[in-house]
């Protein structure tokens, strides 16, 4: 009986699951930034330093008319207060951020738990920044002599996003060829033309 309501629900699941996964990704990366359906522009990312990632993550393409506007990457701020901190970053072909969510964390509730969305606007601080905006003296939080807010006695999440999302930008940069590939031809140029 498990089993049949197991292959009677999994397709069920499955697209429950990558709605989910399209809106958070919208969170993060407008729509009115591209034209294609970002999870079929999944890329494979392997484990990065810059990503704070131990196993592969994902990277999602945004297009519009064929060429690539940006991506959402999977990234993961490892040294949070209560463990790591997930998270989804949207960045333009410009290299400005247009979004960050955590998606998944163990933070003290109503002390860390602010980075989330629902909680407070706290997140949205790095909408529009990039890695000359500030300058990389900037990405700290004000209590270590930078430029984003931190709340009065919990620092160590704070520190830990930020950090994240700089290393995240730092990431497109050296991989920036390799993640706004445009999008591949529906067939092959006719060489006769």
């Amino acid at each position: 009986m498990l089993a049949t309501t197991f292959a009677i629900t999994r397709s069920e699941i499955a697209h429950n699951e990558q709605q989910a996964q399209r809106a958070l990704i919208a969170q993060v990366f407008p729509a009115m930034l591209h034209d294609n359906d970002l999870l079929d522009s999944t890329l494979s990312l392997a484990a990065d330093d810059w990503l704070g990632t131990r196993a592969a993550s994902h990277a999602w393409v945004a297009r519009k008319q064929g060429q690539a506007t940006g991506v959402v990457l999977e990234t993961i701020a490892p040294d949070g207060y209560s463990g790591d901190i997930a998270l989804l970053i949207g960045i333009r072909a410009d290299g400005r951020i247009t979004g960050v969510r955590a998606t998944a964390h163990k933070e003290t509730p109503g002390l860390g738990d602010y980075i989330e969305i629902a909680k407070s606007r706290w997140i949205t601080q790095f909408d529009g920044k990039s890695l000359t905006d500030p300058a990389e003296a900037g990405w700290k939080v004000q209590r270590d002599g930078g430029r984003f807010d931190a709340r009065a006695g919990a620092t160590i999440t704070p520190r830990a996003v930020v950090k994240a999302v700089n290393g995240a930008l730092h990431y497109f940069v050296r991989h920036r060829a390799r993640l706004l590939v445009p999008a591949p031809s529906a067939s092959p140029p006719d060489p006769g033309r």
